[in-house]
């Protein structure tokens, strides 16, 4: 039963490593404002539709009262009979009713109705048969002039229909978005796992000897493929320094064995010689003067393994080689001059009947 659930204890173990990378961590932010912006938007463009279609519906309901009472001349139930009566049978899509002053329904294809004036949101439409017309109307109601009551409406369904639409809409882009989000977290941190893996790969090939390896590109020119470049770049640094201390070691081996062997003949020899006090003395100078030079020598390498390494990077100071130059050949000049010579370094310039007459020429010059 324990060696069944390994598997699936190294697939969670994976997800989960999925899970808690930057690039996944990125992505599920980017999906979750994109589902953000998207649901600001479908509710704002719902609620607009929403209130377009209202506005619509209350249009109709109200250019339909308008012209019923325009037909009629005058706003009383014996009016208004013959002009609802022909409004039902022509106008299907509408809902009338007129009562009388007892509440009295007179005609109409809607049930009885408290007679309250103005717009009326009625859950179902008062039609028979209840069972199959439980639709939302949207209705006027108009209080009549001899005490009667007209209401005039409209199927509002439509509306519900959209708002459902709406709701639908909504969680399909949910949903929708946050697969989206959550395939695109896994492409990207896969993606992400692989090229440090093949970091960890070369890093285990270096620490294994091998100092050649380096981070292979993709060759797509992006931000990893900068990163692997930088990285390659600090590894040819590395390998150079590494080369650079196993030169500076073959050189120390090299340029101290004459000096300390020198010095190891010299110690012996006064050993073995047995020599009085004073040849002692001069065999142990004769040895430190070696050691110093040992040193001297060890310390200069030392100093040029640093140089190139860039370890005194900030201690150096630019250097004129005209300047230097100059001071090397200020000891010759006076001898130059007491034999009548010009002497021309790249920074002088001599007279300019030199120049106009062609007579010169790198080194020394014979006036004319």
């Amino acid at each position: 039963m324990i060696f069944g659930n390994k598997p699936f204890k190294r697939q969670s173990a994976a997800a989960r490593r999925i899970m808690a990378t930057t690039a996944f961590r990125i992505v599920t932010l980017f999906a979750s404002l994109f589902i953000l912006g998207g649901t600001v938007m479908t509710v704002t463009s719902g609620l607009y539709s929403q209130s377009t279609l209202r506005q619509q519906i209350r249009q109709a309901v109200e250019n339909e009262g308008h012209e019923t009472f325009a037909d009629a001349g005058t706003a009383d139930v014996r009016h208004l009979l013959p002009v609802v009566q022909g409004l039902i049978e022509h106008e299907p899509g509408f809902h009338y009713l007129l009562q009388g002053p007892g509440q009295v329904v007179v005609t109409g294809n809607m049930l009885h109705l408290k007679p309250i004036a103005g717009e009326r949101w009625l859950t179902w439409s008062h039609r028979l048969p209840k069972e199959t017309n439980q639709n939302i109307v949207y209705g006027i109601g108009y209080l009549l002039d001899d005490g009667g009551y007209y209401f005039v409406g409209m199927d509002a369904s439509p509306l519900t229909h959209l708002q459902h639409a709406l709701w639908t809409t909504l969680l399909w882009e949910i949903a929708g978005f946050g697969i989206m989000g959550m395939a695109g977290g896994l492409f990207l941190s896969n993606l992400i796992l692989k090229w440090i893996e093949t970091i960890n790969r070369t890093a285990r090939s270096i620490m294994q000897g091998d100092m050649s390896r380096r981070i292979p590109l993709r060759g797509t020119n992006d931000e990893l493929d900068h990163l692997s470049e930088s990285l390659n770049a600090m590894l040819d640094q590395n390998e150079f320094l590494i080369a650079s201390l196993k030169q500076v070691s073959n050189d120390i081996a090299h340029d101290m064995r004459r000096p300390l062997a020198r010095m190891r003949q010299n110690l012996e020899r006064a050993s073995l010689a047995r020599l009085p006090a004073e040849n002692m003395q001069e065999q142990v100078e004769l040895a430190i003067m070696e050691l110093d030079a040992a040193l001297e020598i060890f310390s200069s390498l030392l100093k040029l393994a640093q140089l190139e390494a860039g370890a005194w990077n900030k201690e150096m100071e630019p250097l004129d080689p005209a300047q230097l130059l100059e001071s090397v050949l200020e000891p010759y000049r006076s001898v130059i001059e007491d034999h009548g010579q010009y002497l021309l370094a790249p920074h002088t310039s001599l007279p300019r009947h030199y120049w106009a007459s062609g007579a010169f020429a790198a080194g020394l010059f014979q006036p004319d």
